[in-house]
């Protein structure tokens, strides 16, 4: 099949979760035979020269606006009108905010699949009118689109409570089993000795996250001989970003910046603990990554962090920094042993294959 993809930023090495998930999935997906071109926003285009081709995957760059607002739509409305001119079988549109345009796609008579990764509009980021657009995108993409992918049974329930829309299908999020680095040599760069230990969080600098209310919780903790690392940056430079950098030097936390390959690999390895204290999420990756580290965990108990293979002593209160700093003195006193979790269901070829699967049943 010949397939067109809309509404992730693009790969490679480009951060959020949806681009770790089209980085993963489509390379598989070409693999297997199928025609796929990923429309990228050119601002994070940063391979010199622009690259037309990643592991079997097309790219191929279009405009996109630096401007948090506006960034996706338009990028979306011209990523439609390009994927039109290449005649695809299948346009997949990624999240509900671009997926205001599936109606646009199928006016211009394509067929569409669109994986909803989660209710953007609780996110703390978006401002009411952004809100109010998102939940028309989730209306008008749960009407119109041919096919819905969920990751969860949590956002499955949402499109059928609220739409109707009960012939979604589940295919979830993946994670890779990784190979542990034995190398400290970027871990000592960052100040991190080879008897330090440290507690991990990984995401986008954004207030859904909750990364404000860890560094808060580990202060209140007072673990000595722990250091809190944290993994990620900012898409837009913000108030909030701007003030959470600031209280993370405040309270000596290492900031490493965007980090993926070598670097993520050797500071996963040797982490004691990883924090996820999400507001709003729609199947963690960066979890799932931790847990395929055999890494003990803390997340907040949002429903979509409450995945079987962890505890109940894995979760605490969303907001709650009291009872998050207590996880933390708890989790730490004794730290656990490498722990080993059931991730079958987040393979990415079996995801590969249920994926392939649903397009090709557009023959039928």
């Amino acid at each position: 099949m010949k397939v067109v993809v809309v509404g992730t930023r693009g790969i490679p090495n480009i951060l959020g979760g949806v681009e770790t998930h089209c980085e993963e999935l489509y390379p598989r997906l070409a693999a297997m035979g199928h025609d796929i071109t990923i429309i990228r926003r050119t601002p994070y285009v940063n391979e010199q020269p622009p690259l037309n081709e990643y592991k079997g995957v097309k790219l191929c760059d279009v405009y996109a606006p630096r401007k948090k607002s506006i960034e996706a739509i338009t990028h979306t409305f011209l990523g439609v009108l390009k994927a039109r001119s290449l005649n695809p079988d299948i346009v997949h549109f990624h999240t509900i905010g671009p997926s205001l345009l599936v109606p646009l796609a199928r006016l211009l008579g394509m067929k569409v699949v669109m994986t909803h990764h989660g209710p953007d509009y609780d996110r703390a980021k978006w401002g009411k009118m952004a809100k109010r657009v998102l939940r028309l995108s989730e209306r008008v993409s749960a009407r119109w689109s041919n096919k819905i992918i969920v990751i969860s049974e949590v956002i499955a329930n949402i499109l059928s409570s609220k739409y109707g829309r009960t012939d979604t299908t589940l295919i979830y999020n993946g994670v890779n089993m990784p190979t542990k680095s034995q190398s400290r040599d970027y871990l000592k760069s960052l100040g991190i000795g080879p008897d330090d230990k440290y507690v991990l969080t990984i995401g986008r600098f954004v207030k859904e996250k909750g990364f404000h209310d860890l560094i808060e919780a580990f202060s209140r903790a007072k673990v000595p001989g722990y250091k809190l690392v944290i993994a990620g940056d900012s898409d837009h430079q913000d108030h909030y970003s701007t003030q959470l950098k600031e209280q993370a030097r405040q309270h000596g936390v290492v900031l490493t910046g965007f980090i993926k390959g070598e670097k993520l690999n050797e500071v996963m390895s040797h982490a004691t603990l990883f924090v996820l204290p999400s507001y709003h999420e729609g199947l963690p990756i960066a979890l799932l990554e931790a847990m395929s580290y055999n890494l003990d965990a803390i997340v907040s108990d949002i429903p979509a962090n409450k995945i079987s293979a962890l505890d109940a002593a894995d979760f605490f209160p969303v907001g709650n920094v009291d009872a998050l700093a207590a996880r933390l003195k708890e989790k730490l006193a004794a730290p656990a042993t490498p722990r080993t979790y059931n991730l079958t269901p987040y393979d990415w070829d079996h995801i590969a294959t249920q994926t392939s699967e649903l397009y090709n049943s557009f023959k039928k």
